[in-house]
């Protein structure tokens, strides 16, 4: 069944971030559906871009928060972060991914990107793919909060693609992006009000 614009506009605008969840279970096939929404996104050249990885299993989890922070830890020395600064970064990263009740990884596809002869096409190429894989994950969050669950984006796979595949054991192709942790929420407090946009600075009339 369609949903009608007002109920479309409603929930884009009710949309934020939620961090904080609930001790419940979410149901697999829940996250199932929540793909299968994904995978109507558009994309270029009849293309289906986008991989998700379910991470269920401890074990799992436990590799993968082991080599995001193993990977994060080298760019915050080199930052110049302090130990006690790096530990406490690392610490609730950590905490997010293993307490998060359902956590999907978001994986980028340019196995059907056309392979153009010049740079300057394989990166509008590139850019068109990455396109349809935030249109995807915009997809998985409102189709979650309609089912009464919330959640956010984490994006630091994109800084440790490698150790984020070995970890999953993923295909080559899959290129690591987003991190998408989703339970129910743990209250349901007043929407924190937006700033007012200023349309003009987004949008130009010629």
């Amino acid at each position: 069944m369609r949903a009608s614009g007002e109920t479309v506009s409603a929930a884009i605008a009710s949309r934020r971030s939620v961090r904080r969840f609930a001790p419940r279970p979410v149901n697999p096939g829940v996250i199932r559906d929540l793909v299968l929404l994904a995978c109507t996104a558009p994309a270029p050249h009849h293309s289906r871009p986008w991989r998700f990885a379910s991470v269920e299993s401890g074990a799992a989890r436990e590799r993968l928060t082991d080599a995001m922070a193993d990977a994060w830890r080298v760019d915050l020395q080199q930052a110049g972060r302090s130990v006690h600064d790096i530990q406490k970064l690392v610490l609730r990263s950590r905490a997010q991914i293993m307490d998060a009740p359902a956590l999907l990884l978001a994986c980028l596809s340019l196995e059907d990107a056309r392979r153009w002869p010049d740079q300057r096409r394989r990166s509008a190429e590139r850019d068109m793919f990455v396109q349809s894989l935030g249109a995807a994950l915009q997809n998985i969050l409102l189709a979650a909060g309609e089912r009464g669950l919330a959640g956010y984006l984490k994006g630091a796979p994109l800084f440790c693609r490698d150790a984020v595949r070995q970890a999953l054991d993923l295909p080559p192709a899959w290129q690591p992006a987003f991190l998408v942790l989703l339970g129910h929420p743990e209250a349901r407090p007043a929407l924190p009000s937006r700033p007012g946009v200023a349309l003009d600075d987004f949008l130009a009339e010629r």
